[in-house]
């Protein structure tokens, strides 16, 4: 019998940058904030994982621009959220190319 399901699919890659997709899927302004306090995150590591979740929003957009306009919409959102991020770190100086 079956009792687990392992997902190598990108086990390979190595980064905790693309675990922090979720601090744009699933948090909005101060509650993003706080998540990224609790972090051990560089501001490289940030940026990368802005990179990951930009990737994933638009592979989704790219996926479901003419079956699933929610889905759509949410990373829409999500696309929005990063490139926002961006941009305050371009004003803060947090850029890692910045340094």
């Amino acid at each position: 019998a079956l009792s687990a399901v392992i997902d190598f699919g990108t086990s390979g890659v190595g980064d905790p940058s693309c675990d922090l997709a979720i601090a744009w899927t699933l948090f909005e302004g101060k509650s993003r904030e706080v998540f990224r306090a609790g972090l051990q995150a560089d501001e490289a590591t940030w940026a990368r994982g802005r990179g990951w979740t930009l990737w994933k929003a638009l592979i989704t957009v790219a996926g479901h621009i003419d079956i699933n306009p929610i889905e759509v919409e949410k990373s829409r959102r999500v696309i929005d959220e990063v490139l926002a991020d961006h941009l305050r770190a371009d004003r803060r100086g947090g850029h890692p190319h910045s340094a």
